[in-house]
């Protein structure tokens, strides 16, 4: 259907360069040859409306100008103008300083033309002059709150006094004080926190030596000196390292969520000084671009000026030392570039916003409700009355009469129950370590329709495992890497005397590549290829007690040293190396120039690394170039995903179809291939390949190219196939979840492949279903294209690049949200921590639906705090994701239960203690109402004094708090049928139609008593005061016990309790009641005939419907 809507032309080519001129001949051709006057486009009116304002902007504002005037004023006109001046005012007081580039001189901070931000880290809300004006503002925002400190405030006018100030102030004390307190402390924590962070020492490198100084005061320009395992405090540019190599890696894992470390290069000019304290007899100076939000790439350069020529380097994201990453290897030294909020880190983390959950804006919706209701009964009343002496005066006495029907006690319950909830849910043995940190949202946890997770840590461990090696003809798993392991110990046997002879069918067979090589030859070259063919750097731990010069070479002879572990930027590569070990061939040493293996037997094989060409995005495969020590023979390996490598090498049959197979499997393929090459080959790569590389227009399309042309023709060798291994439990918490209405997003800064692999492997995309890639898209004409073809799918997962995303959301946002979230499933990869951000807040404002995220690294943290609740995991990549949540959980198998069981229960049971408080306020206003119109319409209170406070507090309160602990379903029902959870998201158990239930039983329940006791009663007023009062509790008793699904002890222990204090106080309330005639037979009678009436009919009622219309989930419970 959608593919007839007809087409709206894209703009006149004509109009549109008339603002945009230089775009003019690129548009032309893109928009003729996609001939897209043809393509249908999913817009409705709405979406053209917005469209035709790109690029019709001026002539449209020039009209409306014309249209102003003195209606316009007086129509609207006015609040525009207000907002605007409100706007400005406000921007002129928030103005943002403006970012810059900068010269930042190597270790003089006072060079520094401007003034820089403070290196302080600062995650509290408020300060101390904010603290309590901004906990009451958040306080009484809320009408609820407002309207009783507004009828407080009002028993100061002797005129308007009804009772004790007592009775209204109290209440309202209570409540105020539990938030501040309970602020003040999440305050304190938050404080403690960041002190701890702030007050770390640091060596700083100055004239007169090194000097310890404090996180929080470090300067632009600074020299910081950084040692192994630490963490660094400010964004620098890496001038030094203790290694030899001039290179060391750092732990990212708190900025961009990946495990892996990663490689950074010193910079040349520093590196090559002889000693430290040189640093400050050179005259050299960086220039960083103005602070950014992009962590992986900057643009400076470094000069030095006091040699001749002086020296210009070029600084790239190798050269950087970002904030909050952590140093792995050796000791670094930096010079501070950005401090504080202009620092990567803080730039990509947003504010944390005040949750507000959904229940207590239905709840906020309701009392507005009631406040209408309330009004309208004062002025009924005083219109009955006939408007007469000063009536105003009356109005304002009835409306403090009525004030019951919205009872201060709802938050106060409410809060309460809240924060028994966050206690049940830590006491929960079967999600040991869960921890709730924002105890006024548990309720969302019930309400939740699009779940929002990272991948790395969160649904996977980031452990990889070797799985499959193909050859073609044999495929080799798990169970049969020993006869992998027997050929390469058989091939290296042969071998014995010198390395030269130790690959002896790989030199018979490069010169005759037309013989059929045996299986043996084959595992021994692939194997070769795998365990040269990587990035991968084996460290050594140091020993402690010898210095570091004898230390390193230790290590260098010692390559049977149990410590070695394996760096690189991927935990693939990671994996392919360990696995190499295992069968025979071991990686034990690297550096920028050589590599060394070990075979079986123990002897060492030494490469020269001549070209790296590393993994990108675009290229999908990395290649090297080596040279055998020994043999003197070049070796181009290359190795990659199966789309980039299937033109490269030669012609097979086999490769499509097992990349296939192994993707199924959901495993991550990369085909590896080979191709000598001659001395002269070589040579002439070179010289191309450095020329390339020196042109200053399209540097990188020519080096590319040169590249390419060794990329012809390779010998296909194998193909491997890796496993990430996922969370415990996390296919049937995807399909739990999927079964209870849940959309799920995966979000992800890992390429598409992986990410891909990942949703087949843990069911988030269904063995049914089709995954449809969203091709990369780079202009609006594109987006349109790729867009439409998407349209044409039905019920399959969608999977699309962060670029590709940001620019359907530039030109086609309504169109593409609306698509997406038909989706059953959706995976973005390559996001960036703001674009998981956006992405949360797009779901928000399109869909109005509740939202979830889901992560366990500091990239996740902008994502938990912009959903409508956060869940954070404390996994491998520290803490600071379950810190920044509002729940904190230790594993992702545990979100089932928190959301089925927790999640359910909190929201029901708010749901029905929130309705109950509004009855029991609504119930004595009826009563009140009432008892005015039979007496003349007198503004007098029916009960005085304690009679309402009690009736508030001990005498119901047990009770009615006691529905926290109900429960409608078993939690082993309810996770057994998680199809249950999306009658919670419609919000059917606290909407208008049960309110207004709710409302009619209190107008019956309090008409039948007051009229009851007056009719019944004989003699003296006081009599109706006892017998009605006494059928109220007795009636809010029972109506508890109507309410509740699941009978508790503690509930029974509630009700008695309540009752017993009644009966005992009693004995007190001589005041208020005639103790004599309370101990005759005629007092009870009339109680019990009176709640009889007030409750059987309710009670008949219930059990009708429970019988012809049962509820869901009580036909499971049978």
């Amino acid at each position: 259907m959608a593919d007839n809507i007809p087409l709206h032309p894209v703009r006149n080519l004509q109009k549109r360069n008339e603002y945009y001129p230089g775009r003019q001949s690129r548009y032309q051709v893109e928009d003729e040859s996609s001939s897209l006057d043809e393509m249908p486009l999913m817009m409705s009116e709405e979406g053209f409306e917005n469209d035709e304002s790109d690029y019709h902007t001026l002539p449209r504002a020039r009209v409306t100008q014309k249209k102003r005037g003195l209606g316009w004023f007086v129509f609207g006109g006015w609040k525009l103008l207000c907002t605007s001046c409100c706007d400005w005012l406000a921007n002129i007081c928030r103005r943002k300083k403006q970012l810059k580039a900068r010269t930042v001189w190597l270790g003089y901070p006072e060079k520094c033309e401007e003034k820089y931000p403070r290196n302080a880290i600062k995650n509290q809300k408020y300060n101390l002059f904010t603290f309590v004006p901004g906990v009451l503002y958040q306080q009484f925002k809320f009408f609820l709150n407002l309207y009783f400190l507004v009828v407080a405030c009002s028993q100061f006018v002797p005129a308007l006094k009804i009772g004790y100030l007592y009775t209204y102030w109290a209440p309202l004390g209570f409540v105020v004080a539990v938030t501040i307190v309970r602020e003040a402390l999440d305050e304190f924590r938050r404080y403690q926190r960041d002190e701890e962070m702030n007050s770390q020492l640091y060596s700083k490198l100055t004239i007169r030596g090194k000097v310890k100084v404090k996180s929080s005061d470090i300067q632009v320009g600074d020299l910081i000196i950084v040692e192994k395992n630490q963490r660094i405090p400010a964004d620098m540019i890496f001038l030094r390292t203790s290694e030899k190599n001039g290179s060391c890696f750092i732990r990212t894992d708190q900025l961009d969520g990946e495990t892996d470390w990663k490689l950074r290069v010193a910079v040349c000019c520093t590196q090559r000084l002889p000693a430290l304290g040189d640093l400050f007899t050179i005259s050299a100076h960086v220039y960083a671009q103005k602070p950014q939000m992009d962590i992986h790439s900057f643009e400076g350069t470094f000069t030095r000026e006091d040699s001749d020529p002086s020296i210009h380097e070029s600084l790239g994201a190798e050269n950087t030392l970002w904030a909050s990453t952590v140093v792995a290897s050796g000791t670094v030294i930096g010079v501070v570039i950005y401090t504080g909020k202009e620092t990567r880190s803080v730039m990509n983390t947003s504010n944390p916003k005040n949750k507000i959950g959904l229940l207590d804006l239905e709840l906020n919706r309701l009392t507005k409700a009631l406040f209408l209701a309330l009004v309208v009964l004062s002025v009924v009343m005083v219109a009955l009355q006939g408007f007469v002496g000063p009536w105003y005066r009356y109005l304002f006495r009835f409306i403090l009469l009525f004030s019951y029907i919205i009872p201060i006690s709802l938050r106060v319950n409410l809060d309460m129950g809240k924060a028994a909830y966050g206690w049940m849910i830590m006491r929960d043995d079967n999600i040991p370590g869960t921890v709730v940190r924002t105890s006024t949202i548990p309720e969302e946890l019930g309400r939740l329709v699009y779940l929002l997770t990272d991948k790395t840590g969160t649904l996977t461990q980031n452990e990889m495992v070797f799985k499959r090696l193909h050859l073609g003809t044999v495929s080799y798993g798990t169970d049969t890497m020993d006869e992998i392991q027997n050929h390469i110990i058989g091939s290296y046997a042969q071998g014995t005397g010198s390395s030269a002879s130790s690959t002896p069918s790989s030199k018979t067979t490069s010169s005759a590549p037309k013989v059929r090589k045996s299986v043996h030859s084959r595992i021994h070259e692939a194997v070769k290829a795998i365990a040269l063919c990587h990035n991968v750097t084996p460290v050594y731990e140091s020993r402690a007690g010898v210095n570091g010069e004898i230390e390193y070479a230790e290590a260098d002879q010692d390559f049977s040293d149990e410590n070695r572990t394996y760096q690189a930027s991927s935990p693939d590569e990671v994996a392919l190396v360990q696995w190499t070990e295992s069968v025979g061939l071991t990686l034990v040493s690297r550096d920028l120039s050589s590599m060394q293996l070990k075979t079986p037997g123990g002897q060492i094989l030494p490469f020269i690394i001549l070209q790296v060409f590393p993994f990108t995005s675009e290229s999908k495969r990395m290649g090297i170039i080596v040279r055998d020590d020994s043999s003197g023979e070049i070796t181009f390996y290359m190795k990659g995903a199966d789309v980039a490598m299937s033109s490269i090498v030669q012609y097979n049959d086999w490769l499509e179809e097992e990349c296939g197979n192994m993707a199924r499997e959901g495993l991550r393929t990369l085909v590896v291939a080979k191709k000598s090459l001659t001395e002269e080959q070589y040579q002439d790569f070179e010289n191309r390949y450095n020329q390339a590389k020196l042109s200053v227009h399209d540097r990188s399309l020519k080096v590319a190219a040169v590249v390419e042309s060794l990329e012809r023709e390779m010998e296909l060798l194998c193909l491997t196939g890796v496993e990430d291994q996922l969370q415990a439990d996390v296919r049937p918490t995807l399909e739990m979840l999927r079964n209870a209405g849940i959309k799920i997003w995966m979000l992800t800064g890992d390429k598409l492949e992986t990410a891909t692999c990942i949703a087949k492997s843990s069911h988030l995309v269904s063995r049914n279903q089709d995954v449809h890639i969203f091709r990369p898209v780079m202009n609006r004409v594109e987006a349109h294209l790729e867009l439409n073809a998407f349209r044409r799918k039905h019920d399959c997962t969608l999977v699309i690049s962060g670029d590709s995303l940001e620019v359907c959301l530039k030109y086609y946002e309504h169109e593409f949200v609306e698509l997406a979230c038909q989706c059953p499933a959706v995976v973005c990869c390559r996001c960036s921590p703001t674009q998981k951000a956006q992405i949360v807040k797009l779901l928000q404002q399109h869909t109005g639906k509740r939202t979830c995220g889901i992560g366990d690294g500091g990239n996740d943290v902008s994502m938990i705090q912009a959903a409508d609740c956060g869940i954070g995991i404390v996994g491998k990549e520290g803490k600071q994701a379950s810190l920044a949540a509002d729940f904190s959980i230790t594993q992702f198998k545990h979100i089932g239960r928190l959301l089925m069981v927790h999640g359910r229960n909190s929201y029901k049971r708010s749901a029905a203690l929130g309705q109950f408080v509004i009855h029991r306020g609504l119930i004595i206003s009826t009563m009140q109402a009432v008892f005015s119109s039979v007496f003349y319409f007198a503004s007098v209170p029916l009960y005085q004094g304690f009679l309402m406070v009690g009736y508030a507090t001990i005498y119901t309160m047990f009770p009615v708090f006691s529905l926290v602990l109900d429960q409608d379903v078993k939690p082993e029902t309810a996770i057994l049928y998680p199809e249950l959870y999306k009658d919670l998201t419609k919000g059917r158990s606290l909407s208008f139609k049960t309110f207004l239930i709710w409302v009619l039983i209190s107008i019956y329940q309090g008409g039948i008593l007051i009229y009851g006791a007056l009719v019944l009663f004989e003699s003296e007023f006081v009599h109706v005061v006892a017998i009605s009062f006494t059928a109220l509790i007795l009636t809010e008793l029972l109506m508890v016990a109507l309410t509740i699904r699941t009978w508790h002890w503690l509930m029974v222990v509630g009700e008695f309790l309540s009752l017993g204090c009644y009966v005992a106080s009693l004995a007190f309330l001589n005041e208020y009641f005639d103790v004599a005639f309370i101990t005759t037979v005629t007092f009870l009678w009339k109680v019990s005939a009176i709640t009889l009436v007030s409750c059987l009919p309710l009670y008949i009622l219930k059990y009708l419907k429970r019988k012809f219309s049962p509820p869901s989930y009580s036909k499971l419970t049978s």
